[in-house]
């Protein structure tokens, strides 16, 4: 990675740091997947877009994932939800 692609990363992922608090599931080393909430993603695509810019750029796999279903949420703020999973699979509630 260039010094200059390093320095949009680490802006990016201090930006995230700063406004989106780290839910306490994932502190506590639990399994959950987080999601972000669509009606706030509009206010995080100044910085999603470079973000995958760079992830593209030097050809790092990614999942963009849309669902209706996200199974029970055990954490959730403006931003995201973290839902619960149990053998690689998100649990019913």
């Amino acid at each position: 990675m260039s010094k200059e692609d390093e320095e949009c990363f680490r802006r990016i992922d201090d930006w995230f740091k700063e406004h989106l608090p780290e839910p306490e599931p994932c502190k506590n080393g639990e399994q959950v997947i987080t999601f972000f909430k669509t009606e706030s993603t509009q206010e995080m695509l100044k910085m999603l877009e470079p973000a995958i810019g760079l992830l593209e750029k030097y050809r790092h796999p990614y999942d963009v994932v849309y669902t209706n279903f996200v199974g029970q949420i055990v954490y959730e703020d403006d931003w995201q939800v973290a839902v619960r999973v149990q053998d690689g699979k998100m649990l019913i509630e």
